[in-house]
């Protein structure tokens, strides 16, 4: 009986360990790695100066942090775009240098390049807005598993996420989405992820 105890003993204590081992693993990380990335589509948009944009084609940095949202969003969007706006205060210089942030409209019929400049210079000046036709929209949220189709149809026409995909998502070098974060996601806990990723390169 004894020996059957401190077997059972030993188990516990394994599974405890083994237990605490993935906690600290994933504790290493605070968003989602993506096993199998996600590719980027060639699919060409407008930036806020009005020139053709693709974040395939067209990305300078390591890495670009992209948020698909609307300038007339209430809940999500600015708690995203705040939490993504700190974060970039978190980082070093070094890092800052190699990393931007890319907010995608999903209601371009009222997010044109001007609406979209004064919003994003709320949190960042050097951050990319992107805007064009909801169909190009959807053509490039589809393969990100951004699922702008999805949402309920606004009365501009464009589409609001809500309740459905708001993730924002991490393209590395390769043109492919490496990383993923849910909306509650921190600004530290952005930060700590983005010099992770960065060190990765």
């Amino acid at each position: 009986m004894r020996s059957l105890l401190a077997r059972l003993s030993l188990l516990l204590v394994a599974a405890l360990v083994a237990g605490c081992g993935a906690d600290a693993s994933s504790a290493e990380f605070n968003g989602v790695r993506l096993e199998q990335p996600y590719g980027v589509p060639d699919v060409p948009l407008t930036d806020t100066s009005g020139a053709s944009y693709s974040l395939k084609e067209d990305r300078e940095d390591a890495l670009t942090i992209v948020f698909f949202g609307y300038t007339h969003c209430p809940d999500y969007c600015p708690l995203v775009m705040g939490s993504l706006s700190a974060a970039m205060n978190h980082l070093s210089e070094e890092d800052r240098e190699r990393v931007n942030v890319t907010f995608v409209t999903t209601d371009p019929a009222r997010d044109d390049e001007q609406a979209l400049r004064d919003y994003l210079d709320g949190y960042g000046s050097e951050f990319v807005g992107l805007t064009g036709d909801l169909e190009r929209v959807v053509e490039l949220a589809e393969p990100l598993h951004i699922y702008v189709a999805d949402g309920a149809e606004l009365p501009s026409g464009g589409r609001d996420l809500g309740g459905h995909t708001t993730a924002t998502l991490a393209i590395g070098e390769e043109d492919e989405a490496v990383a993923l974060w849910k909306q509650d996601t921190s600004a530290l806990e952005y930060a700590e992820d983005i010099h992770a990723l960065l060190a990765d390169d």
